[in-house]
């Protein structure tokens, strides 16, 4: 567990294939040091979201090697470890889950997913429009507030359209999505008792994706079914 970020670390100041073909075996201890993280994840959101319980690593976690056909960086393989579990539906759903990042420097624990497509975010924005109490008792809550501080990593510079510009409250709707982050040091998921400092930060983030993923399954529900 230990020999992730620095793993990490000398991926960064070695991506390539040659380093990493003389570095596999320990590739691979990092992995499986991840795959048990990953385990623990999903057994402390599963005291939160049951539904988490039969996912397994695999369902959570991400291939190291980039995908650079379209990309002008043709570095071959990440340089970060992201866990993200997102229940019931997996990491394809829209719903908002639990993201864990490991990166040298840069780790952090985030609620939420992607920006949405421009529909869905219509009806995000929507739902917090016509809640706006709820919504704020939740964000503005103090305890809330002690682990993720804002909402929203990208932000519109203008009002959305359709909503009214003077409303009190518009700059919650000019986020591009209602996600939470909250920096950790690079020892936060090795160190000792990472179960006891995780579950309060759980606990917040899934009042938010609570309220998100009720307008989600609604939205996720009306949308036709692909053709096998």
């Amino acid at each position: 567990m230990n020999d992730i970020i620095p793993f990490l670390r000398s991926l960064r100041s070695h991506n390539d294939r040659e380093w990493f073909a003389a570095n596999k075996e320990r590739y691979l201890k990092v992995r499986e040091a991840v795959e048990a993280l990953a385990s623990r994840l999903i057994l402390l959101v599963g005291e939160t979201d049951p539904s988490a319980l039969h996912m397994r690593p695999s369902d959570v976690t991400y291939r190291i090697y980039r995908d650079t056909r379209f990309s002008a960086d043709k570095t071959p393989y990440k340089t970060h470890i992201g866990i993200f579990i997102n229940p019931p539906r997996g990491k394809k759903s829209w719903r908002y889950g639990y993201y864990f990042h490991l990166e040298p420097d840069n780790c952090f624990i985030c609620g939420g997913n992607m920006p949405a497509p421009g529909p869905l975010t219509r009806a995000l924005r929507q739902s917090v429009f016509d809640n706006i109490e709820e919504f704020r008792a939740i964000v503005e809550d103090e305890e809330f507030r002690r682990f993720f501080p804002s909402i929203g990593l990208e932000r519109l510079k203008m009002a959305p359209k359709g909503f009214p510009k003077d409303w009190p409250y518009i700059d919650y709707l000019k986020v591009k999505d209602f996600g939470t982050m909250m920096p950790v040091d690079d020892d936060y998921f090795i160190s000792p008792g990472l179960e006891d400092r995780l579950r309060p930060v759980i606990a917040q983030a899934a009042r938010l994706n609570d309220f998100i993923n009720f307008t989600v399954d609604e939205f996720e529900g009306s949308q036709p079914e692909d053709e096998e």
